[in-house]
């Protein structure tokens, strides 16, 4: 299956580097002429990036789709997709699995902003909350979703063969005994399996980002960039990105930003992630006490292995917060947290490298995805994070 992509994204996904500019003011007369022509060629700005809208060929309306099959025939025309998201990624799965003809159930932890359920419902997605505990507990909501496609798919097959048995209770089938945890799930009795996307671990992700994001940033910027950097949840976007870019150029630097309570900052700059009592199997409680949603981990994936770093950044709840609103007023850009974290960490790779250099990050979510939390002012005063910068000071910037 070909990678997901949208222009819009690109759009925003390059911003920053146009923000690099701004903060340093000390190219001569011809670097500035020759990086208006660039500039141009980036959309300067958010009011730049409307226009060229892409034309899309809606399916539904169309005489065929032109999807023949799912690429590894896990997953039918009819099944249901489930994934365990604390961010952008099962909205992105409730948004596309129509377009292949399957549903979406997603497991989401309860302390995840509630817009995001919210949304998930209005696109059609089956929303279930669970309390947060370690990865290593059978409740996680990631080990919840895989086990929801399991039961998916095991409902499917006793369902296929009820035509053929009269007079049965339907939570009794074959022998087969549906639970009533199952019956709940409200899986249609029409689907056919269930398939876990397994955002964490499913290399897909980090392919998605080395065929795609990759590809675009290097054109978009003509090749022309000095660094990158992200924050990670499941790793892909950092993975694939920082290794199309390497292969492309090894002089570019790649870096992660991390939040707190996240061990990956860590892992990249010492090599070791956490102590033995901070594992997450140890931990009695949840282990990121941070704003931020959908970012930082405690254990290396299989998407994040393939990262290709020169080093890391930390970033704090208030730093994010602060660049929230730096950005919305002074660019108009309504990001979430990850996004503003990210902003963040472009800032801190600009002070790194110094004046003249094109840094890129990604604006993965939208402020709007965060109202009663991060955008929350009396959530924000209990949290002591109420924000209070008039500029980038907060950063050591006037």
């Amino acid at each position: 299956m070909a990678p997901v992509r949208t222009a819009g994204a690109v759009a925003t996904l390059l911003s920053i580097a146009i923000v690099s500019y701004f903060l340093f003011k000390t190219e001569t007369t011809q670097q500035k002429s020759s990086q208006k022509k660039k500039l141009q060629r980036r959309r300067n700005g958010l009011v730049a990036a409307i226009g060229n809208t892409p034309l899309i060929r809606i399916n539904s309306l169309s005489d065929a789709t032109g999807c023949e099959a799912l690429e590894s025939g896990a997953l039918a025309e009819g099944g249901v997709v489930t994934e365990g998201s604390a961010g952008s990624t099962a909205i992105s799965l409730a948004t596309v699995a129509p377009a292949y003809g399957c549903r979406c159930h997603v497991v989401i932890p309860d302390d995840a902003a509630l817009e995001k359920s919210q949304i998930l419902e209005a696109l059609g997605a089956a929303v279930e909350r669970v309390r947060p505990v370690s990865i290593t507990h059978r409740d996680h909501f990631v080990n919840i979703a895989r086990r929801r496609a399991l039961e998916a798919s095991e409902l499917a097959s006793i369902c296929r063969n009820e035509n053929q048995i009269n007079g049965n209770d339907s939570s009794q089938i074959n022998d087969h005994s549906i639970s009533e945890e199952k019956q709940n799930m409200n899986f249609s009795r029409e689907y056919k399996g269930g398939f876990f996307a397994d955002q964490f671990e499913n290399l897909a992700n980090f392919r998605s980002h080395y065929e795609g994001t990759g590809p675009e940033i290097w054109e978009q910027t003509g090749g022309k960039l000095d660094a990158f950097i992200a924050a990670a949840g499941t790793g892909g976007t950092v993975a694939g990105v920082s290794q199309f870019l390497k292969e492309k150029n090894f002089n570019v630097k790649c870096f992660l930003i991390d939040p707190p309570g996240s061990g990956l900052f860590n892992k990249v700059t010492r090599g070791v992630m956490y102590t033995r009592e901070e594992a997450e199997g140890r931990r009695l409680k949840n282990p990121f006490d941070t704003i931020t949603e959908g970012i930082g981990i405690n254990r290396i994936t299989e998407n994040f292995k393939l990262a290709k770093l020169d080093g890391a950044f930390q970033g704090t709840d208030m730093e994010a917060v602060e660049m929230s609103r730096y950005l919305l007023k002074y660019d108009g850009l309504f990001v979430g947290s990850s996004s503003a974290m990210n902003c963040v960490g472009a800032v801190r790779v600009a002070k790194a490298l110094g004046p003249g250099h094109t840094i890129v990050t990604i604006l993965c979510d939208s402020g709007m995805r965060h109202l009663s939390k991060f955008y929350n002012a009396e959530y924000l005063s209990e949290h002591g994070l109420t924000p209070s910068a008039t500029g980038l000071e907060f950063l050591g910037l006037s």
